[in-house]
């Protein structure tokens, strides 16, 4: 595996009831908006601590049309086939092609939130990854985040593999552990 299999991956990824896209500049409002709307459950993203303008979204959505282009990752943003109502953001990133590996990370909108559209869009794109070729996801969450906890284990599926003491900081600049989650690819059993 390496980056060339990351930028010849489908642009489009359509599951049961989500179309999956790689970013697009004209998603900045819908990203911005929803990120702002969901705040109040995103308190352990580093990223999502304030209110964002939509500038700062296009320069968002401008980074991750270039590190796709650059085969350094995957986005999709998830979006209702029904109503094209906007679900998620979904990243496959920090990948080691020589593994071959890599994490999954994923912001959900808190409109669309407890109909399953998260669990159904992220496990659209771990299953993108093993398609590529990957042995394994991980998904990495602070000890302390309960909700994301239970989401990696009980909705998404994965094992629980350990945690890492004092490996990042958090929101607050304070050293702490995360948990690490993976996922492994059935067609390499």
């Amino acid at each position: 595996m390496d980056s060339n299999d990351l930028l010849q991956a489908p642009r489009q990824i359509h599951s049961a009831r989500l179309v999956l896209h790689a970013p697009r500049p004209e998603w900045a409002a819908v990203f911005v908006e929803s990120l702002n709307l969901s705040l109040p459950g995103l308190a352990f993203i580093s990223w999502a601590q304030a209110e964002r303008a939509l500038e700062w979204g296009e320069k968002f959505l401008r980074h991750d049309v270039e590190w796709a282009a650059r085969g350094e990752g995957l986005v999709y943003y998830a979006f209702e086939s029904a109503s094209n109502a906007y679900v998620g953001r979904i990243d496959l990133h920090s990948w080691d092609f020589q593994a071959p590996r890599c994490e999954v990370g994923y912001v959900g909108d808190a409109l669309t939130a407890g109909r399953g559209l998260m669990r159904e869009a992220v496990l659209a794109c771990v299953d993108q990854a093993f398609t590529l070729g990957a042995a394994r996801v991980q998904a990495l969450s602070e000890a302390t985040n309960a909700r994301a906890l239970h989401f990696a284990e009980h909705a998404l599926g994965f094992t629980r593999e350990g945690v890492l003491r004092n490996y990042e900081r958090d929101t607050q600049g304070r050293l702490g552990d995360q948990v690490l989650f993976a996922a492994y690819n059935p067609r390499l059993s």
